[in-house]
């Protein structure tokens, strides 16, 4: 669930309706402890952040059960993860907490770092969408889809039961991505992929290839504005008295970068080349 470095996993998005409704409680010594039967104890409600689990308006009984597994699936590997490291939970304990088979985990999550790194394909969506709009400028578009992850984030981290809590695990979830190498090169692969998506509708827009150099580098600065984002809230999380301070904070952080990029990406206009 990308938070802090991630695709905020805590990925507009990630910030939407950010999580559903699963309850999780932290326990410190969790290690031992049947994670199943402790689903529904939890207190930091994880999966408020992830919009991907937004229900449709229409879901049939299979589509619904398949929806709620992923969810858990997800939301059941994070917990363990946070609680005794990436590299010291195996797949099968994951399945086994679960009550389903290693194979059906790999089925919904093509690795164990997908597993817990599951909202980048909601920055895709919004790439796709947003920065397609001819009525958005693309720092304007850039914005718009940080500002709703923004915002998710904050939402959610007001609505627990304990707001002090969650934002300690955030800390803990971005310092568990930090500190796990595969998951810092899992991060960087998402990031790739969404720089060259980000090209390609830039491409669109211009007239030009998405191999060309302007939408090359335009797309990798637009998507340079995520860090910079998460980096302010890692900065501004604990310092700010209310979550409205936060968001204003972080946004301010985000809006300085921008100005700075829109100079050169102003001038990138449909058909222009030298």
């Amino acid at each position: 669930m990308a938070l802090i470095e991630g695709s905020f996993r805590m990925q507009a998005s990630s910030p939407t309706s950010m999580f559903s409704c699963y309850k999780f409680t932290v326990a410190e010594n969790i290690r031992g402890l049947d994670y199943a039967s402790v689903m529904t104890m939890r207190t930091v409600e994880w999966t408020a952040l992830r919009p991907r689990d937004e229900e449709p308006a229409v879901e049939g009984l299979r589509e619904r059960k398949k929806r709620i597994l992923r969810r858990q699936l997800s939301d059941t590997a994070t917990e363990m993860f946070m609680e005794r490291g990436f590299d010291a939970v195996r797949v099968a304990e994951i399945a086994e907490a679960c009550g389903v088979s290693e194979k059906t985990v790999f089925n919904y999550f093509p690795t164990k770092e997908s597993l817990v790194l599951d909202l980048g394909e909601a920055t895709l969506n919004s790439l796709r969408t947003t920065l397609a709009d001819p009525d958005l400028s693309p720092v304007d578009a850039a914005l718009k889809i940080l500002s709703s992850e923004l915002a998710n984030i904050t939402s959610w981290l007001s609505s627990q039961n304990d707001p002090a809590e969650a934002k300690a695990m955030l800390l803990r979830f971005g310092m568990l991505i930090r500190s796990t190498p595969s998951l810092r090169a899992y991060q960087r692969n998402t990031a790739d992929h969404q720089v060259a998506v980000a090209a390609e509708v830039l491409a669109q827009r211009t007239g030009m290839g998405p191999d060309d150099p302007e939408p090359q580098i335009a797309a990798t600065a637009l998507l340079a504005l995520w860090p910079i984002q998460f980096r302010a809230l890692r900065k501004h999380l604990n310092r700010a008295q209310t979550f409205e301070e936060l968001h204003d904070a972080v946004s301010a952080d985000v809006q300085r970068a921008a100005r700075l990029i829109a100079i050169g990406l102003n001038s990138l206009a449909p058909g222009r080349r030298s």
